[in-house]
């Protein structure tokens, strides 16, 4: 009865870890990571079950978190190994889900604020041009706000 009661109790809690988070939740974190290094930690750390398998949308949310620990930290062997990691998470995503266009919109702003000396910016143009084929598809309006906005902000 005890086994039973605790492959339950296991079951349980399986399916409630399996529920993946709101987007608009994701998004809103992943702003408010750039000003503040607690909610990155903590955007992590809510991302970490998420992989190119299960979820490569949260692993791209995941790659530009850690991406952006690299803002928080001092030392720059640390800022380039959060980017190193970071990059390698997101371009596993993209690989898993090549035409998500939320995807390529991460990268195009990841590749747009980082200074060109990484060598990070060899799908700039594909992605832009990527991302204006794709706006009349988007079904998220909130989505499609803030690419349309932001592409306008990077014309």
């Amino acid at each position: 009865m005890r086994l039973i009661a605790c492959f339950l109790i296991l079951l349980s809690d399986l399916n409630y870890t399996a529920k993946d988070p709101s987007l608009s939740s994701i998004r809103l974190k992943f702003h408010n990571s750039t000003t503040s290094e607690k909610v990155c930690k903590d955007l992590i750390k809510q991302l970490e079950p998420y992989n190119e398998k299960n979820n490569p949308l949260l692993l791209g949310y995941k790659g530009g978190a850690i991406m952006l620990m690299a803002t928080h930290v001092v030392n720059p062997f640390s800022k380039l190994s959060y980017f190193k990691k970071g990059r390698i998470a997101l371009e596993k995503a993209i690989q898993a889900d090549k035409n998500n266009v939320e995807l390529r919109f991460l990268r195009y702003t990841v590749q747009t604020n980082i200074p060109s000396f990484l060598g990070y910016s060899s799908h700039l143009e594909k992605d832009r041009e990527f991302l204006k084929e794709s706006l009349n598809g988007i079904k998220d309006n909130d989505l499609k706000k803030i690419i349309t906005s932001y592409l306008k902000q990077k014309s």
